[in-house]
Order: C-alpha cells, then structure tokens, then sequence
C-alpha cells in the first residue's frame, strides 16, 4: 500500500499510512500575530481530518489551539509532557483524546506507531520561564516509516535517535527574516538528509507565513528555502529523492520493501 505525504504549509502535512491518516502539528489560520499566510490556499475541511494529529512543541506556530479544535471527535492527539498544564485552552477541547509524551514513548493509532524521538530546539510556550515541556520529533512507522522533524537543530546523536527512516519531513526556513536557535536552514537540513540517509525527503516549514510589513526585508528567506535545500541536498545527499511540493500538493514517496 503506497504511503502519501500531503503539505499543507509551514509544517503541517498528512502522513497516510496503512489507512491510518497522522497530522503534523495543524496550522490553518490565515493570520497568527504578526503573521499572515502569503502563499497557498487555507486548508479545507479534508485536512482536518485525521486519526492522529501529531505536536512537535509549544510555539504558537505549531501548537495552534484553534486549528486542533478543527480535528474531529475522538482525535488522539500527541503532544509533549506538560503541554497541557502550559497551554490553558487546550482544556477546552474535550472532544479531543490528549497523550503526554517524552523522547522514547512509542503510541499505537490505527495501523502505525508513533515513536517519539529527541528534537534540539526551545520548546517552551514562551522565551521565558523554565523549561517544562521537551521540543519532539516523531517517527510514524507502518507501511513505511515517516520523520517528522518539528523543529530542531542538529546534533551530533541525530541519525542515532531517529534512526533508520523511509521518508523525512524538514524544516528548511522560517517565518521570518533570521533563524535563531534550534532550527534547520536549507543548508543544515541538507546535511541532517546526509546524517540521516531516508530514501526520500519533503521539506517543510518555509514560504509559507511571513510578517506583516516585512516583505521587503530579506524576502530571499521566504521564497528560496526549499529551492536550495533541492540544490545542497543535491550536493550533501545525491542518493535521496528530494519532492519540492506547494502548498495542497501530495507525493507519494517510494519506500524500502
């Protein structure tokens, strides 16, 4: 059974495996802050649906409350420990099924596991305060098993703790003229690709959401993400089918049998 990877923008994608339909961290808003979708058409009703929908980390941009209100009823929704005691309205959405999870949980949805895996990157809800809730990666394994990065850095135990893979999905770029801390550039995600050698490779996070005003600031950093990352993955990763999706698109990426 073929395994369909749909983005959907920033970071969010379906991830169908088995019949079992995985969301990566829902985002369907047209504006958040500062922030407004510039390209590609908001999500329809077919992306909120999901058996499962996956939360890398707190930011707003990746845990977004009113895109989970969305999901339909009984969704499992994985998030990091202590989402819940640092998010207060996520208690609202009693329709949802929430788990708690750390590096190392493995979840069982449908026909896939969900193993949960180490990120680098600040996975606080805001820039200040204690660091509660761990920043998460997730390896969705069935028919093929599917890297969704999150956001993250690199590190050197990075090919260890995701292990063997199928398929990645890599933040390439941002929402803004500069990358702090903790994230993947088209050039480092080019060479996580290398570390960690899936046979195909979606990147993600980047032309998607820029800050109002700032479309002549570094504008390079919203439209060129993902043309380099082909280009250095070309270079750092020439075995690895790299698919360029639009926001909407879907590929259907070849995996080990």
């Amino acid at each position: 059974m073929p395994v369909e990877i749909t983005w959907w923008g920033h970071a969010t994608c379906t991830v169908e495996d088995s019949g079992t339909r995985v969301l990566t961290d829902p985002l369907f808003a047209r504006r958040l802050a500062h922030l407004r979708r510039r390209r590609g058409e908001l999500p329809g009703e077919q992306a909120a649906r999901a058996d499962a929908a996956l939360v890398s980390h707190l930011h707003a941009d990746h845990l977004h409350v009113p895109s989970l209100a969305r999901l339909p009823e009984g969704t499992a929704v994985v998030l990091p420990q202590g989402a819940r005691a640092a998010v207060p309205g996520l208690r609202r959405l009693a329709h949802l099924r929430f788990t708690e999870v750390v590096p190392g949980d493995e979840v069982r949805v449908g026909e896939v596991t969900v193993r949960v895996v180490t990120a680098r990157h600040d996975g606080r809800r805001l820039p200040v305060g204690p660091h509660r809730s761990p920043a998460l990666g997730f390896v969705v394994e069935g028919a093929a098993r599917t890297y969704f990065a999150g956001d993250t850095g690199l590190f050197d135990e990075m090919a260890e703790a995701v292990g063997a893979v199928d398929v990645a999905l890599l933040p390439v770029g941002g929402w803004g003229p500069f990358l702090g801390h903790g994230h993947l550039d088209a050039a480092r995600a080019a060479e996580a690709l290398a570390r960690i050698a899936p046979r195909s490779a979606v990147p993600v996070h980047f032309g998607t959401y820029w800050p109002i005003g700032m479309d002549a600031v570094r504008p390079h950093e919203f439209h060129a993400p993902g043309h380099e990352f082909v280009r250095q993955a070309a270079l750092r990763a020439p075995e690895v089918a790299v698919h360029l999706l639009a926001q909407g698109e879907s590929v259907w990426p070849e995996v080990a049998r």
